[in-house]
Protein backbone atom coordinates (compact mmCIF):
# COMPACT_ATOMS: atom_id res chain seq x y z
CA UNK A 1 0.00 0.00 0.00
CA UNK A 2 2.92 2.36 0.69
CA UNK A 3 4.00 2.28 -2.95
CA UNK A 4 0.51 3.42 -4.02
CA UNK A 5 0.72 6.47 -1.76
CA UNK A 6 4.24 7.20 -2.97
CA UNK A 7 3.27 7.04 -6.64
CA UNK A 8 0.25 9.25 -5.94
CA UNK A 9 2.60 11.74 -4.28
CA UNK A 10 4.82 11.65 -7.37
CA UNK A 11 1.80 12.46 -9.56
CA UNK A 12 0.94 15.43 -7.34
CA UNK A 13 4.55 16.61 -7.38
CA UNK A 14 4.40 16.54 -11.18
CA UNK A 15 2.03 19.53 -11.06
CA UNK A 16 4.92 21.53 -9.64
CA UNK A 17 7.08 20.34 -12.52
CA UNK A 18 4.42 21.41 -15.02
CA UNK A 19 4.27 24.84 -13.38
CA UNK A 20 8.04 25.24 -13.77
CA UNK A 21 7.96 24.25 -17.45
CA UNK A 22 5.16 26.74 -18.13
CA UNK A 23 6.91 29.46 -16.14
CA UNK A 24 9.98 29.23 -18.36
CA UNK A 25 7.93 30.43 -21.34
CA UNK A 26 5.31 32.76 -19.87
CA UNK A 27 7.19 34.12 -16.85
CA UNK A 28 3.86 34.03 -15.02
CA UNK A 29 3.39 32.88 -11.44
CA UNK A 30 -0.42 32.60 -11.64
CA UNK A 31 -0.26 28.80 -11.42
CA UNK A 32 2.14 28.82 -8.48
CA UNK A 33 -0.53 28.58 -5.76
CA UNK A 34 -2.37 25.59 -7.38
CA UNK A 35 1.01 23.91 -7.92
CA UNK A 36 1.98 24.65 -4.32
CA UNK A 37 -1.27 23.14 -3.02
CA UNK A 38 -0.70 19.99 -5.09
CA UNK A 39 2.90 19.90 -3.87
CA UNK A 40 1.85 20.24 -0.21
CA UNK A 41 -0.81 17.51 -0.65
CA UNK A 42 1.82 15.29 -2.23
CA UNK A 43 4.08 15.90 0.77
CA UNK A 44 1.34 14.71 3.14
CA UNK A 45 0.79 11.55 1.09
CA UNK A 46 4.54 11.10 0.93
CA UNK A 47 4.64 11.09 4.72
CA UNK A 48 1.87 8.49 4.77
CA UNK A 49 3.89 6.35 2.35
CA UNK A 50 7.00 6.53 4.52
CA UNK A 51 5.06 5.69 7.70
CA UNK A 52 3.37 2.72 6.03
CA UNK A 53 6.68 1.53 4.58
CA UNK A 54 8.17 1.67 8.07
CA UNK A 55 5.26 -0.45 9.36
CA UNK A 56 5.53 -2.92 6.48
CA UNK A 57 9.29 -3.48 6.60
CA UNK A 58 9.97 -2.93 10.27
CA UNK A 59 12.90 -0.59 9.61
CA UNK A 60 13.37 3.10 8.91
CA UNK A 61 13.03 3.75 5.12
CA UNK A 62 16.75 4.23 4.45
CA UNK A 63 17.60 0.64 3.59
CA UNK A 64 18.53 1.18 -0.08
CA UNK A 65 18.95 3.84 -2.76
CA UNK A 66 15.22 3.98 -3.59
CA UNK A 67 14.15 4.51 0.00
CA UNK A 68 16.93 7.03 0.61
CA UNK A 69 15.96 8.99 -2.50
CA UNK A 70 12.31 9.02 -1.41
CA UNK A 71 13.12 10.06 2.15
CA UNK A 72 15.47 12.81 0.97
CA UNK A 73 12.81 14.13 -1.43
CA UNK A 74 10.31 14.26 1.44
CA UNK A 75 12.72 16.22 3.63
CA UNK A 76 13.45 18.68 0.81
CA UNK A 77 9.71 19.17 0.30
CA UNK A 78 9.13 19.79 4.02
CA UNK A 79 11.98 22.29 4.29
CA UNK A 80 10.82 24.11 1.16
CA UNK A 81 7.25 24.41 2.46
CA UNK A 82 8.52 25.65 5.81
CA UNK A 83 10.83 28.18 4.15
CA UNK A 84 8.05 29.40 1.87
CA UNK A 85 5.62 29.74 4.77
CA UNK A 86 8.11 31.95 6.61
CA UNK A 87 9.95 33.84 3.85
CA UNK A 88 7.55 33.60 0.85
CA UNK A 89 10.40 32.87 -1.58
CA UNK A 90 8.96 31.43 -4.78
CA UNK A 91 12.13 31.22 -6.86
CA UNK A 92 13.34 28.10 -5.00
CA UNK A 93 10.42 26.21 -6.54
CA UNK A 94 12.04 26.48 -9.99
CA UNK A 95 14.72 24.07 -8.82
CA UNK A 96 13.03 22.13 -6.01
CA UNK A 97 9.70 21.22 -7.66
CA UNK A 98 11.38 19.22 -10.47
CA UNK A 99 14.04 17.81 -8.13
CA UNK A 100 11.52 16.48 -5.59
CA UNK A 101 9.42 14.99 -8.39
CA UNK A 102 12.33 13.06 -9.89
CA UNK A 103 13.68 11.85 -6.55
CA UNK A 104 10.21 10.63 -5.60
CA UNK A 105 9.76 9.00 -9.00
CA UNK A 106 13.03 7.13 -8.47
CA UNK A 107 11.83 5.99 -5.05
CA UNK A 108 8.55 4.83 -6.57
CA UNK A 109 10.39 2.43 -8.92
CA UNK A 110 11.63 0.21 -6.09
CA UNK A 111 8.77 -2.13 -6.97
CA UNK A 112 8.18 -3.01 -10.61
CA UNK A 113 5.40 -1.40 -12.60
CA UNK A 114 2.84 -3.74 -14.24
CA UNK A 115 3.73 -5.10 -17.68
CA UNK A 116 2.25 -3.62 -20.83
CA UNK A 117 0.95 -4.52 -24.25
CA UNK A 118 3.43 -4.67 -27.13
CA UNK A 119 1.69 -1.91 -29.10
CA UNK A 120 1.59 0.37 -26.06
CA UNK A 121 5.25 -0.40 -25.42
CA UNK A 122 6.25 0.53 -28.97
CA UNK A 123 4.17 3.73 -28.92
CA UNK A 124 5.67 4.73 -25.58
CA UNK A 125 9.18 4.10 -26.88
CA UNK A 126 8.50 6.27 -29.94
CA UNK A 127 7.29 9.12 -27.73
CA UNK A 128 10.44 8.83 -25.62
CA UNK A 129 12.73 8.86 -28.66
CA UNK A 130 10.93 11.81 -30.27
CA UNK A 131 11.20 13.79 -27.02
CA UNK A 132 14.94 13.07 -26.89
CA UNK A 133 15.47 14.14 -30.50
CA UNK A 134 13.46 17.36 -30.14
CA UNK A 135 15.36 18.20 -26.96
CA UNK A 136 18.71 17.63 -28.64
CA UNK A 137 17.65 19.60 -31.73
CA UNK A 138 16.70 22.57 -29.54
CA UNK A 139 20.01 22.34 -27.70
CA UNK A 140 21.94 22.30 -30.99
CA UNK A 141 20.11 25.43 -32.17
CA UNK A 142 20.83 27.09 -28.84
CA UNK A 143 24.51 26.13 -28.91
CA UNK A 144 24.89 27.31 -32.53
CA UNK A 145 23.25 30.62 -31.63
CA UNK A 146 25.63 30.85 -28.68
CA UNK A 147 28.66 30.51 -30.95
CA UNK A 148 27.29 33.27 -33.19
CA UNK A 149 26.58 35.38 -30.11
CA UNK A 150 30.17 35.08 -28.90
CA UNK A 151 31.50 35.88 -32.39
CA UNK A 152 29.21 38.89 -32.74
CA UNK A 153 30.16 40.17 -29.31
CA UNK A 154 33.85 39.83 -30.17
CA UNK A 155 33.36 41.70 -33.44
CA UNK A 156 31.54 44.53 -31.70
CA UNK A 157 34.30 44.86 -29.12
CA UNK A 158 36.91 45.03 -31.87
CA UNK A 159 34.69 47.29 -34.00
CA UNK A 160 35.38 45.25 -37.13
CA UNK A 161 31.81 44.31 -38.10
CA UNK A 162 32.14 45.92 -41.53
CA UNK A 163 35.05 43.65 -42.46
CA UNK A 164 33.31 40.49 -41.28
CA UNK A 165 32.65 37.90 -43.99
CA UNK A 166 29.55 36.76 -42.12
CA UNK A 167 26.72 39.11 -41.29
CA UNK A 168 25.48 38.03 -37.86
CA UNK A 169 22.10 38.82 -36.26
CA UNK A 170 21.92 41.43 -33.47
CA UNK A 171 22.95 40.30 -29.99
CA UNK A 172 19.40 40.80 -28.68
CA UNK A 173 17.99 38.46 -31.32
CA UNK A 174 20.58 35.80 -30.60
CA UNK A 175 20.02 36.15 -26.85
CA UNK A 176 16.28 35.53 -27.25
CA UNK A 177 16.91 32.57 -29.56
CA UNK A 178 19.32 31.01 -27.06
CA UNK A 179 16.86 31.50 -24.21
CA UNK A 180 13.92 29.98 -26.08
CA UNK A 181 16.01 27.07 -27.37
CA UNK A 182 17.19 26.27 -23.87
CA UNK A 183 13.62 26.39 -22.55
CA UNK A 184 12.31 24.08 -25.27
CA UNK A 185 15.24 21.74 -24.80
CA UNK A 186 14.65 21.54 -21.05
CA UNK A 187 10.96 20.72 -21.54
CA UNK A 188 11.63 17.81 -23.88
CA UNK A 189 14.74 16.53 -22.08
CA UNK A 190 12.64 16.48 -18.89
CA UNK A 191 9.87 14.53 -20.64
CA UNK A 192 12.45 12.16 -22.11
CA UNK A 193 14.18 11.62 -18.76
CA UNK A 194 10.95 10.96 -16.84
CA UNK A 195 9.63 8.60 -19.51
CA UNK A 196 13.03 6.91 -19.64
CA UNK A 197 12.97 6.22 -15.90
CA UNK A 198 9.51 4.66 -16.13
CA UNK A 199 10.53 2.69 -19.23
CA UNK A 200 13.66 1.33 -17.56
CA UNK A 201 11.70 0.38 -14.45
CA UNK A 202 9.12 -1.57 -16.45
CA UNK A 203 11.69 -3.27 -18.69
CA UNK A 204 14.40 -4.07 -16.15
CA UNK A 205 12.62 -3.94 -12.79
CA UNK A 206 14.28 -2.38 -9.71
CA UNK A 207 17.76 -3.10 -11.06
CA UNK A 208 17.33 -0.32 -13.65
CA UNK A 209 19.17 2.05 -11.33
CA UNK A 210 22.39 0.06 -11.91
CA UNK A 211 22.44 0.94 -15.62
CA UNK A 212 25.29 3.45 -16.26
CA UNK A 213 23.52 5.18 -19.16
CA UNK A 214 20.55 5.95 -16.90
CA UNK A 215 22.89 7.50 -14.34
CA UNK A 216 24.44 9.69 -17.06
CA UNK A 217 20.97 10.77 -18.21
CA UNK A 218 19.94 11.76 -14.69
CA UNK A 219 23.20 13.65 -14.20
CA UNK A 220 22.70 15.55 -17.47
CA UNK A 221 19.15 16.49 -16.48
CA UNK A 222 20.31 17.64 -13.02
CA UNK A 223 23.06 19.75 -14.61
CA UNK A 224 20.50 21.23 -17.02
CA UNK A 225 18.17 22.01 -14.10
CA UNK A 226 20.99 23.78 -12.24
CA UNK A 227 21.72 25.94 -15.28
CA UNK A 228 18.03 26.80 -15.69
CA UNK A 229 17.81 27.76 -12.03
CA UNK A 230 20.84 30.04 -12.31
CA UNK A 231 19.41 31.70 -15.40
CA UNK A 232 16.09 32.38 -13.69
CA UNK A 233 17.35 33.30 -10.21
CA UNK A 234 20.59 35.08 -11.11
CA UNK A 235 19.31 36.55 -14.37
CA UNK A 236 21.99 35.01 -16.58
CA UNK A 237 21.96 36.61 -20.01
CA UNK A 238 24.38 37.30 -22.81
CA UNK A 239 27.79 35.66 -22.58
CA UNK A 240 26.91 33.54 -19.53
CA UNK A 241 23.74 32.28 -21.21
CA UNK A 242 25.73 31.44 -24.34
CA UNK A 243 28.32 29.42 -22.44
CA UNK A 244 25.51 27.74 -20.52
CA UNK A 245 23.92 26.50 -23.76
CA UNK A 246 27.26 25.16 -25.00
CA UNK A 247 27.92 23.41 -21.67
CA UNK A 248 24.51 21.74 -21.57
CA UNK A 249 24.85 20.53 -25.17
CA UNK A 250 28.32 19.14 -24.42
CA UNK A 251 27.00 17.25 -21.41
CA UNK A 252 24.08 15.94 -23.47
CA UNK A 253 26.40 14.75 -26.22
CA UNK A 254 28.47 12.84 -23.66
CA UNK A 255 25.28 11.20 -22.41
CA UNK A 256 24.24 10.29 -25.96
CA UNK A 257 27.71 8.88 -26.69
CA UNK A 258 27.53 6.84 -23.49
CA UNK A 259 24.22 5.31 -24.58
CA UNK A 260 25.57 4.44 -28.04
CA UNK A 261 28.87 3.04 -26.75
CA UNK A 262 27.33 0.91 -24.02
CA UNK A 263 24.67 -0.40 -26.36
CA UNK A 264 27.26 -1.43 -28.96
CA UNK A 265 29.32 -3.18 -26.28
CA UNK A 266 26.27 -5.04 -25.03
CA UNK A 267 25.38 -6.16 -28.55
CA UNK A 268 28.84 -7.71 -28.94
Amino acid sequence: MSILWLRTAAVLYSFGLIYVLMFLFRKSTKLFIPALIAFATGTVLHLVALVELRAETGHFPLNNFYETSSCCAFLIAVFFLAAYAYYRIEVFSICLFPLVFFMTLIGATEFSFPGWDTQVRNAYLHVHIVAVLIGYAALIIGALSSVFYLLQERQLKRKDTERSWLRLPPLGTLDRLISQSINIGFVFITIATASGVVWASIEKGPRWILEPEIAFSLFTWAFYLAMIFLRVSAGWRGRRLAWMAVSVLSCSMITWATHVTLRSLLIR
